[in-house]
């Protein structure tokens, strides 16, 4: 068997097309594009040796776009660079967890020595696309031709749902999950509304700094949000779904793409990068969830998140305390709490930084490829010899789909080459879900739940998960009536764990409304 090969990020660049003007207007494929030249460029290869690199490019994986139906975008790449590599791979599923795990692949398979060079990439262009919409026109034909229809914007926030009993209560999207665990683990953890509020705001807020100093977020050349703006509901700053105003959701209409390339340190070695150029993957893990939030174990707890920082940390063979560096996907803030909640990290004024971009707010939410981003940054913080460690956890889905991996300044400790086989199972099985009951009738209480708002700031629709106390099974409901809708609104008497009574409405919609006792569980 050929001796086991030492991977190592040897290049990584972001671009950003900040304009948001229809005739500035870039396609993904070449903000794409443009972020593999500046990889190359980044290895620090004089000229005459930079297309050996290019040349023995034998793997590129390219994170699925929400911007443009490209049937096949990783085809497209390596045509525009003129390169045949053996793995080309366009990711099947939407999912923020995809960078991670492509770039666990990537070294996975330069360790075994299946891969010679790899490019890892993806890009959006988003906020181009929303301006043409916007002056009701078609991106310029410069674009892409593709055989899908595009006439309209599509929001990775907005999707259409499947049928099921989500969808029958107008539930199942980002923006209304993730504030549902939110809920959950505010009152797991005996929070007031105020002091979860208050936490949401000041952590963010210190996301919204990080992002001002970083050249390639989207929001770097604005002034940065305080904890009181963020935390303040206005006009501006409306109420989408309680708890999280405008500012705690993720901001998707970005121009933005990256790239990494990995190699063997021999290979490194040959081409002649310079060692100081070298960052490596120590090891990686990942897990999914239950897709709907409704077959999960527990409402206040993510097992997927736990299990993938657990792994990760364990096959990437270092303790805990040897990380200096963190960067938390950050959708909405019950991801980044949840992580820094199991590795007993602060959400803010820690010693060590839990966000090196600055959140899906504030660095802006660049669809499938946000934590793309954060192995360039982290790469770039490694090398500035800012940390040793630093581990990248990336989030897919409603806080479904989960990947952590580790960088590191110097090689693994143990000696031993990068773990050959992925540590976790694709999928949380060891835990105990409830039953399900598409229809409830009798008296139950409240899991947790959210309250969407119009656009006027008026709560629309309440949404509730909750047990039937006479066998426990779980049922999603919505509000049976105005009086439902405020409490659920209460920022000082907690629903969760109130008494009440689901009964099935004329629509087959099970409606909840509350008794008028404060009876906990």
């Amino acid at each position: 068997m050929p001796s086991r090969k030492q991977p190592v990020i040897i290049g990584v660049a972001d671009v950003k097309n900040a304009s948001k003007k229809v005739e500035d207007a870039i396609e993904p494929l070449e903000l794409i594009l443009q972020a593999i030249e500046k990889a190359i460029d980044d290895t620090g290869l004089i000229k005459p040796v930079a297309p050996d690199l290019l040349s023995s490019v034998d793997s590129l994986d390219v994170v699925r776009t929400w911007t443009w139906p490209y049937p096949d975008l990783s085809g497209l790449i390596a045509k525009r660079l003129a390169i045949k590599p053996t793995r080309r791979y366009y990711t099947e599923q939407h999912g923020g967890d995809q960078p991670a795990k492509l770039l666990d692949g990537a070294a996975r398979r330069v360790s075994l020595g299946e891969t010679k060079v790899a490019i890892v990439t993806g890009g959006e262009a988003l906020a181009s696309l929303s301006a043409c919409a916007a002056a009701k026109k078609l991106p310029p034909p410069g674009w892409t031709k593709v055989t899908e229809e595009v006439n309209s914007v599509f929001s990775p926030t907005t999707r259409q749902l499947k049928p099921n009993i989500g969808a029958k209560h107008s539930f199942g999207n980002p923006i209304q999950a993730y504030p549902m665990l939110e809920n959950s683990f505010r009152a797991h953890r005996n929070q007031s509304w105020a002091e979860n509020h208050a936490e949401s705001a000041e952590m963010y807020a210190e996301f919204a700094q990080v992002a001002q100093r970083n050249p390639h977020a989207w929001s770097h050349s604005g002034p940065a949000h305080t904890a009181e703006s963020i935390g303040t509901v206005s006009r501006e700053n409306r109420m989408i779904c309680w708890p999280y105003p405008l500012l705690m959701n993720a901001f998707n209409t970005v121009n933005l793409a990256a790239a990494c390339i990995i190699t063997s340190t021999d290979y490194a070695r040959e081409l002649g990068v310079p060692s100081d150029r070298w960052i490596y993957p120590l090891g990686g893990a990942g897990t999914t969830d239950q897709d709907n939030l409704w077959n999960r174990a527990e409402l206040w707890w993510s097992p997927a998140i736990s299990q993938s920082l657990d792994a990760c940390i364990e096959a990437s063979a270092v303790d805990q305390s040897d990380i200096d560096l963190y960067d938390f996907y950050s959708c909405f803030p019950i991801v980044p709490k949840l992580a820094a909640a199991h590795l007993g990290l602060s959400t803010s004024k820690g010693s060590k930084p839990i966000t090196l971009l600055g959140g899906l707010t504030s660095f802006g939410g660049a669809g499938n490829n946000y934590s793309m981003h954060a192995i360039t940054e982290m790469t770039r913080q490694l090398r500035a010899r800012k940390g040793r460690i630093g581990l990248i956890l990336a989030n897919g889905g409603n806080a479904t789909y989960q990947f952590a991996v580790c960088l590191s300044t110097s090689p693994r400790q143990d000696g031993l080459p990068y773990p050959t086989t992925a540590p976790l199972p694709p999928k949380i099985t060891n835990v105990h879900v409830p039953k399900v009951v598409d229809q409830a009738e009798g008296d139950a209480v409240v899991e947790t739940y959210t309250v969407q708002f119009n656009r006027d700031g008026t709560p629309q629709r309440g949404i509730v998960i909750g047990r039937l106390r006479e066998n426990g099974s779980r049922f999603i409901a919505n509000d049976a009536d105005d009086a439902t809708l405020t409490q659920l609104c209460s920022r000082e008497v907690e629903p969760i764990g109130r008494s009440g009574k689901v009964k099935v409405s004329d629509d087959g919609r099970n409606v909840f409304t509350f008794h008028g006792d404060q009876a906990k569980l």
